[in-house]
């Protein structure tokens, strides 16, 4: 029997795995997908807006030559530090259910890829899934059409192509920058009176540049309320209508965390936010035994927990377990 089993293998959930296996626990890591498969599904060229240092996990340095890393180069790292610490990974495994034993163990019931299922035991679990599969759906008509994503990759497939991008975080913000080097007919629709005060401040001026020359058609105080095979219908606060001619749609909605197998596993919801009813100072859940880790802890606001402060759950986690076998 595993002393901890830990599903996902993000940051957080590797965070986790090293702390636990400095304490000497035997500790193993499952995943449905890739390991950190949320950065794995950022945009091709992405720059991060946290510093190396602030995604710095297990003590090992993130060494890149900018300050601000870039996909690529996290992708990099976090396969290195796994593999330096010789972590015990299972990708495309996924959790099935988590079950409590009488004996105050856990049954994990678990999927490979290929369909075959079988069954982990562990004395504890740390849940730290992350919530990119899980994109906020906007609920109109047209969203379930071919021409909309809600995952931005690269721009090369929207070159010279009427594209709307809906949204106004970091997000849509720098998918509009870069389509523009494609040479793509951007419209940009956010519902706010302002894109997010959180863009990236080396990003803001050039996007306001680019908005005052009418590279790209930016509707604010504004929804899509229909999306078409060659249109998209925009409607304003003021209840105003318009139509225009569009062969793509970005919806870069965000995303929110799957809590199924958490609340499934007897977990409860402390609040409006859907947030897991937890103790701070050691992440343990109303579960015994039962732990969460990275974006998971947070609420409805996927922003509350990122990989900076997430890290550091793994150190919590590993202590209290450490202590209640004493």
């Amino acid at each position: 029997m595993l002393d901890v089993l830990i599903i996902g293998a993000g940051p957080c959930g590797l965070a986790a795995a090293i702390e636990c296996g400095r304490r000497g626990l035997d500790v193993e890591l499952i995943d449905k997908h890739n390991v950190v498969h949320s950065i794995y599904l950022y945009p091709t060229h992405m720059q991060f807006f946290s510093t190396a240092e602030m995604l710095e996990i297990g003590d090992i340095p993130f060494a890149i030559s900018n300050d601000k890393p870039y996909r690529h180069e996290a992708l990099a790292y976090y396969r290195r530090v796994a593999a330096h610490y010789n972590l015990r990974i299972s990708a495309y495994e996924e959790a099935l259910a988590v079950e409590k034993q009488p004996d105050g163990s856990f049954q994990v019931k678990t999927r490979k890829r290929s369909g075959e299922e079988s069954v982990r035991q562990a004395k504890h679990v740390v849940i730290a899934t992350g919530y990119f599969d899980h994109p906020n759906y906007i609920g109109i008509p047209g969203e379930d059409l071919d021409k909309v994503t809600h995952y931005f990759r690269e721009a090369h497939p929207y070159a010279g192509m009427r594209t709307a991008i809906i949204g106004g975080s970091n997000s849509a913000v720098d998918a509009a920058m870069e389509l523009i080097r494609v040479g793509a007919d951007i419209t940009m629709v956010y519902r706010g009176s302002a894109v997010s005060d959180n863009i990236k401040p080396w990003v803001r001026p050039l996007f306001e540049s680019m908005v005052q020359k009418g590279r790209i058609q930016l509707h604010l105080e504004s929804r899509v309320t229909q999306i078409e095979q060659n249109t998209i219908t925009i409607t304003s606060a003021s209840g105003e209508t318009k139509k225009i001619d569009n062969d793509f749609v970005l919806a870069l909605t965000g995303f929110r965390p799957d809590r199924q197998l958490l609340t499934a596993s007897g977990v409860e919801l402390d609040d409006s936010m859907d947030k897991p009813r937890l103790n701070p100072e050691t992440m343990e859940t109303n579960v015994d035994g039962l732990y969460v880790a990275g974006v998971i802890a947070s609420g409805r606001n996927a922003n509350e927990v990122f990989i900076e402060t997430g890290r550091f759950h793994g150190r919590l986690i590993a202590e209290d377990i450490i202590a209640s076998r004493r």
